[in-house]
């Protein structure tokens, strides 16, 4: 049982990994339904004044945000290996953000839960990664806490304890 739940963390790494760069073809090859996804936000960004906001050269962009998948991504899988565990912490923190942004333009913009016909099937990948994510965050909450520790020094020039 305690292998099995040594292996949780890689589990969790590859399926991440997995369901963001599957997502990789939709968004840099601008696909149909990553422009209809993303044209439906920023007509509703419109519709409050941030116009352009999630247009192709916007700051929340099909590829602004792939960008941030693909280093979420590759840092879960770079996390594997020993040495790089902390990568881990670092790639759920991105999968989160990113993931409870996914979760909310779905729940409270005009996009819902459906935007392709594909029986929510997109929204339930984001609320899977994003479960998924937050358990990888339980997991290596002791390296998060070192990256914070390390974080902190440096930029105050203190010690955190």
């Amino acid at each position: 049982m305690k292998r099995i739940l040594g292996l949780a963390p890689h589990a969790i790494a590859i399926f991440a990994a997995a369901i963001f760069l599957d997502s990789l073809r939709y968004k840099f090859t601008n696909a149909p339904e990553t422009q209809e996804i993303f044209g439906r936000l920023d007509g509703w960004a419109a519709s409050l004044g941030a116009e352009g906001l999630f247009a192709q050269t916007g700051l929340f962009s099909q590829y602004v945000i792939g960008t941030a998948e693909l280093f979420a991504s590759a840092l879960y899988l770079i996390g594997i290996i020993p040495v790089f565990r902390r990568f881990q912490a670092v790639a759920a923190l991105i999968a989160t953000a990113v993931m409870s942004g996914a979760i909310s333009f779905h729940l409270f913009t005009p996009l819902g839960v459906d935007p392709n016909n594909d029986g929510g099937g997109l929204f339930m990948a984001a609320c899977v990664v994003w479960a998924t994510s937050i358990i990888m965050l339980i997991i290596r909450r002791k390296e998060l806490a070192a990256i914070g520790g390390g974080l902190f020094q440096t930029f105050l020039g203190k010690t955190s304890s």
